[in-house]
């Protein structure tokens, strides 16, 4: 059943609608577990879209293992995806720096307030991102060091390769993540894929740890798949970074998720002027390419990959 979970009058007479489809089984006992699978919250990524779809039609055609409740929340960012701007347009303000919100301040704060009083009393949340447009990211949880403990045997569900414990924008205060975790609703945050694209390959593994982890709350009945064993990393361990020395157009050499060794040739910077290399980037390390650049103009200081592995 589609619901509102709350309209903004916006100028010109207009309304900002945010919408939820909420499944649940024909039978209920009143003691359904809820679980929440909530994207959009930056308008310029769209992995999640095909996971909700995905999502809500699987459940649908076999609704006689659906043992609780799944609120699906597609887009609570509308204006920033009607309008392909990552940000809320207008206010120019990242949506996941406005949690948990506040009902009497301004719209993006009273938004953000009145979808946390929504998943208030759920028992989980999936927090779905993609990466930028600038960045391809492999399918990963990202957590912080302080739920590590409670969350990881959760994120271990979701079917990624990957698992960051990691104090990333992600999962900081005034996030979706931080926020409802501080409010006792165990939640997560996934990141996949680049912005403004949809990976289809990305979007069905992660739809399977879903229902891996629906399963585990006792949520869905049906069968599940194996979830991946997934690359753990926390601070302690080994990230490389890899920044633009120069700035030109960005040409790799290397595959994302690919195997790589220190020495290897990651890509090129090249100046399409003059027909010149103006940096060759060589791997400092062994490991795997999980963090690859996806749009190639680059300047000095650019992020170009992020190498996880050996030293």
């Amino acid at each position: 059943m589609v619901k509102t979970v709350v309209s903004v009058g916006l100028p010109v007479l207009e309304t900002m609608h945010i919408k939820k489809n909420r499944l649940e089984p024909e039978n209920k006992n009143g003691n359904e577990r809820r679980i929440c699978i909530v994207t959009g919250i930056h308008g310029d990524e769209l992995e999640g879209q095909y996971i909700c779809y995905q999502l809500i039609r699987r459940i649908q055609e076999s609704k006689e293992f659906l043992t609780g409740i799944v609120d699906v929340y597609p887009c609570v960012n509308p204006l920033g995806m009607e309008s392909i701007t990552r940000r809320i347009p207008t206010f120019d303000l990242d949506m996941n720096r406005s949690f948990p919100g506040d009902m009497d301040g301004d719209m993006s704060e009273y938004v953000a307030a009145k979808l946390v009083e929504d998943f208030e009393g759920a028992d989980f949340c999936v927090d779905l991102h993609a990466s930028n447009i600038f960045l391809r990211e492999i399918p990963q949880v990202r957590l912080d060091k302080q739920h590590e403990e409670s969350l990881l045997e959760y994120a271990k569900l979701l079917n990624t390769d990957f698992i960051w414990v990691h104090s990333s924008p992600t999962v900081e205060p005034a996030s979706l993540y931080h926020s409802l975790n501080q409010k006792k609703v165990p939640t997560l945050s996934i990141e996949m894929g680049v912005g403004m694209r949809i990976t289809k390959e990305f979007g069905d593994q992660i739809l399977e740890g879903i229902f891996c982890l629906m399963h585990k709350l006792g949520i869905w009945s049906g069968p599940v798949i194996t979830p991946k064993t997934s690359v753990i990393s926390s601070d302690q361990d080994k990230v490389t970074l890899i920044h633009a020395e120069a700035s030109g157009v960005f040409l790799p050499c290397v595959e994302h998720l690919m195997d790589i060794k220190a020495g290897d040739v990651v890509g090129n910077i090249v100046d399409s002027l003059n027909g010149t290399i103006v940096q060759h980037i060589i791997a400092p390390c062994d490991g795997v390419v999980f963090t690859l650049r996806e749009y190639p103009v680059v300047y000095d200081g650019s992020l170009i990959a992020r190498i996880l592995g050996g030293v």
